[in-house]
């Protein structure tokens, strides 16, 4: 069954990560979704597909969630219905806004994908080389940070969700670096995370390039899980000749 969900949070950064998580883990897809401001708060609708057995549960896990501070839930329209909340086309979307614009993903593709990069961790840029290779440039950036954004929630909630809430420098030392190092050979000076042999760079793409890797930092330290409201930043890349690609953050 499809169904309409109507959330109200004070907070926008992390919010459709957050929720798309708990949709994902209920044995729901997440069809699409729109955010916008208003004066409530922030208002996110999502359209789940899903079993009728699972409804009720979900809705508890929503409605109950710390960032929700008021839930509805509807029928959604059949597709072929006008929409009550059009997606704005792909030249208005900004992809470094809070969250990615998932109406211009291929969202079955990404769902697919994520699965096998769990299997396959470490050893997952094959499949992610391979991916932004075959994604319109438009989609490229943020396809890739929103699956960067729910590989870096896992890898916290496998490795890291026992420690206690962190610093942002504290966090970006004992979490992001160590998890970064999993995958590639990666540094830290003053709080500025380096980065010498990215996958992602010189590959036909102008300026900073590394869309999947400041996803990753963002979802290994947004939320509740390091620490609050992170904004990584990739300040140089090797892609418009800087010697390593930098990451920063701010909270």
């Amino acid at each position: 069954m499809d169904i309409q969900f109507r959330v109200v949070s004070d907070r926008r950064d992390g919010l459709l990560l957050a929720l798309g998580q708990t949709v994902i883990a209920s044995g729901f897809n997440l069809l699409r979704q729109r955010m916008v401001n208003s004066e409530e708060g922030v208002v996110l609708t999502m359209v789940v597909r899903g079993p009728e057995s699972g409804l009720l549960q979900l809705e508890e896990k929503l409605g109950t969630h710390h960032l929700v501070n008021s839930f509805e839930a509807s029928p959604a329209e059949a597709p072929d219905n006008p929409a009550p909340a059009p997606a704005r086309p792909a030249a208005a979307a900004k992809p470094a806004a809070a969250e990615v614009a998932t109406a211009a993903m291929d969202m079955k593709r990404v769902e697919t994908l994520l699965p096998q990069l769990a299997r396959n961790y470490p050893n997952i840029f094959i499949q992610l080389l391979a991916l932004e290779h075959d994604l319109p440039q438009p989609q490229r950036e943020s396809t890739l940070r929103y699956i960067g954004q729910r590989v870096g929630a896992w890898v916290y909630k496998r490795d890291y969700a026992l420690g206690g809430h962190l610093q942002l420098a504290d966090a970006v030392r004992h979490i992001a670096l160590p998890a970064m190092r999993q995958l590639l050979h990666a540094e830290l000076h003053d709080d500025v995370l380096r980065v010498k042999n990215s996958p992602f760079c010189h590959r036909g793409e102008h300026g900073a390039c590394c869309h999947f890797l400041r996803g990753m930092l963002g979802g290994l330290l947004a939320g509740p899980q390091g620490t609050d409201a992170v904004r990584v930043v990739e300040s140089h890349c090797r892609n418009t000749g800087a010697e390593s690609c930098s990451f920063e953050f701010s909270a």
